[in-house]
């Protein structure tokens, strides 16, 4: 028998231990940046609002003061509030974002401590298969 009437099929396949667990830690941390990022952006577009005097009666600002008056009123009335001519700067609301940020960043972190894996040597397997070809005459 010849080696023309043999087929070979190699195939090799890495699996890396951990990897679905360290794809979930980072999506996880991520997801947590995400949500601070709005929350921080709201915040700030707030103070902007405030520091110009907007209407509150306009739709967009009272959407943006109902949904960040969630996130402030633990803060509410914990600094004098300076104003001149209507503008307003809040300053109990620049210390609610550095405390949400402190915040996000502790919860990253305990995620991280929990969750992550490091990562581990890279196994990889190889499979050979061998067989006869039979051509018909």
């Amino acid at each position: 028998m010849t080696n023309e009437n043999r087929v070979s099929e190699v195939r090799t396949t890495q699996t890396e231990p951990e990897q679905e667990q360290r794809i979930f830690t980072f999506k996880a941390t991520q997801l947590i940046w995400l949500f601070l990022g709005i929350l921080e952006a709201m915040i700030a577009l707030r103070i902007g609002l405030k520091l110009i005097a907007a209407n509150p009666e306009s739709p967009i600002v009272a959407l943006i003061y109902g949904f960040t008056n969630l996130f402030l009123f633990p803060f509410a009335g914990m600094t004098v509030t300076p104003s001149a001519g209507g503008m307003v700067l809040e300053l109990s609301s620049l210390f609610a974002m550095a405390i949400y940020a402190l915040i996000a960043w502790a919860v990253e972190r305990i995620v991280w401590v929990i969750f992550y894996r490091p990562r581990g040597a890279v196994v990889g397997v190889t499979e050979t298969r061998s067989s006869e070809r039979h051509d018909t005459p």
